[in-house]
């Protein structure tokens, strides 16, 4: 760990909380290895907090700060361990729950307490005066033990609305033992933003407190909430990466963040952390084994994504007319998809992102984009196949299709063995560099025996494909057909290890349309590799 001078300043906290609340997202279950790697990103993107779990409540966090104590050199963060206020009826110095939070080293603890009068007299089935103790008591407690301590007030602001004096009276009760930050949760995620700005406000008016927010996402409106809490007055915000968490999940780490940073000009993250967003998210996401939310704000493949003509027109003058940041400020980079909407602004902009330069020739533009209409019309799609645009654009600025082999057929059996299995065989006829190559290939599935038989005919011609491999697959049935006679549409994505790219292939049944995205999909591995083509 080295001195706090590295960490933001103390006057606003960022408080992460992935891998406590986050993880209890459904569908994520994380190993102590992948807590300490989410940890790393954390700190490195500058967070200044890091709830790491409730040690003492199950073996795997228990082992995590056993193990970060020991493997993790944080610059920018520090560890927080969660826990629980004493028992009802105990004594701190003897609750082996709160010894649990003082062993785990951390520096900093986080304890829930009831703030509700209806979950103290029900879920606690305690008085709410030995509440009040059981908060200072541990307070106290950990204070002693050199502990900064934060308290999160469960249910705050429903217990608000129910009986605000008592609601207060369990801040001002944890802020009078020492707590640094009391954190007022909404916890069930029902609240808005006019709501949480109103009751920040007033619980700082009435305490004197130092007040944190944590916000569920119940109501879609968890960053909203934050933000509204912030304008109130609160100086500690409590975030999930990619918006993990229980139910529908979190408040935003990054949509927070990139709101402070950049709109409310706060610096809360180290200089030059903010432009290694998108990657982080995209990191930790990987870590879950979640895919990334194209559509997410700041950080999204998709957020500075731009598809109609209009938007484009408007572009090609000036980026921020229709963009509301640079997206370079977060690490993301703008993109523009070409779809039927497109009009000749999207072209020439998408030409240019590929190296083309399309405005000294406006009748070359047009035909682009007629080809894209006329395309589309039959079932293709380019904006999430870039790399059958491109050769798409390569074959209206060259007047003619470059290829590396031409087909002659194809040919596809399935069929049941004897073990019950099904097998899948396919043959490939082609020409290439002037030689007829017959080859046949097995796979798991008929379009993996075709890759495999047309990579067995090319490969000695071609050696650089050796380095090309399929990494996704997708099928669509179109709208507007209906039953097995349906137009199919693939889409393909491939790699050569360093750069991934994908292309479609539409026709009236899968495997003519897998050939066709195959087709393409070798066509620009090749171009990539600088490979000469035939013609």
């Amino acid at each position: 760990m080295t001195e706090a001078s590295s960490r933001p300043h103390d006057s606003f906290h960022v408080f992460d909380t992935t891998l406590r609340d986050g993880a209890q997202r459904e569908g994520i279950n994380l190993t102590v290895a992948d807590k300490l790697t989410i940890a790393r990103h954390l700190d490195e993107f500058g967070v200044g907090f890091i709830e790491g779990g409730w040690p003492g409540a199950n073996p795997r966090d228990t082992e995590f700060f056993a193990r970060a104590a020991a493997e993790l050199d944080l610059k920018h963060a520090q560890l927080v361990a969660f826990g629980a206020t004493r028992r009802a009826g105990g004594k701190a110095a003897d609750d082996p729950q709160l010894a649990a939070l003082v062993n785990s080293g951390a520096p900093v603890v986080t304890l829930v307490a009831k703030s509700h009068d209806r979950h103290v007299e029900l879920a606690l089935r305690t008085t709410l005066d030995e509440n009040l103790e059981m908060v200072r008591d541990s307070v106290e407690f950990l204070r002693a033990q050199g502990r900064r301590v934060f308290i999160d007030c469960e249910h705050f602001f429903d217990g608000f609305k129910a009986n605000p004096e008592y609601a207060l009276a369990v801040v001002r009760t944890a802020h009078e033992a020492g707590a640094d930050v009391v954190v007022l949760c909404d916890t069930n995620g029902g609240m808005l933003p006019a709501g949480v700005r109103d009751i920040v406000a007033e619980v700082i008016e009435r305490t004197g407190a130092r007040l944190g927010i944590h916000a569920q996402d119940d109501t879609g409106c968890a960053v909203a909430n934050t933000l509204a809490a912030v304008d109130a007055g609160a100086t500690h915000v409590q975030c999930t990466a990619n918006g993990y968490g229980e139910r529908v999940g979190n408040a935003n780490l990054f949509p927070v963040v990139g709101a402070l940073e950049i709109k409310y000009d706060r610096r809360v993250l180290p200089a030059g952390s903010l432009a290694e967003m998108t990657r982080i998210s995209h990191a930790i996401a990987e870590v879950v084994n979640l895919t990334p939310s194209t559509h997410q704000p700041y950080v999204g493949f998709s957020a500075f994504a731009h598809k109609a003509g209009l938007h484009a027109s408007a572009i090609k003058v000036d980026p921020d007319l229709y963009q509301h940041i640079d997206p370079e400020l977060v690490g993301n980079t703008m993109r523009m998809l070409v779809s039927d909407m497109a009009g000749r602004a999207s072209i020439e902009l998408k030409g240019k992102e590929l190296g083309y330069d399309l405005s000294t020739d406006r009748d070359l533009a047009g035909r682009v984009v007629a080809k894209v209409k006329e395309q589309e019309n039959l079932g293709y799609t380019y904006e999430a196949a870039d790399a059958s645009f491109e050769l798409l654009l390569r074959d209206e600025v060259r007047g003619v299709r470059e290829r590396f082999f031409t087909l002659e057929s194809w040919r596809t059996i399935s069929e049941q063995g004897p073990d019950g299995n099904p097998g899948n065989e396919a043959t490939v006829k082609v020409w290439a560099k002037g030689e007829r190559k017959v080859a046949t290939g097995e796979g798991n599935g008929p379009v993996d025996a075709l890759d495999k038989a047309l990579r067995a005919a090319l490969e000695p011609l071609y050696p650089e494909l050796a380095r090309m491999e399929l990494v996704d697959y997708k099928v669509r049935i179109l709208e507007g057909q209906h039953g097995t006679g349906s137009k199919t549409r693939v889409l393909i994505e491939s790699t050569d290890g360093s750069t991934t790219w994908s292309t479609v292939g539409v026709a009236d049944n899968v495997i003519a349309a897998s050939w066709r995205a195959l087709e393409d999909a070798y066509t620009y591995g090749l171009l990539r590799a600088d490979v000469q083509p035939e013609s």
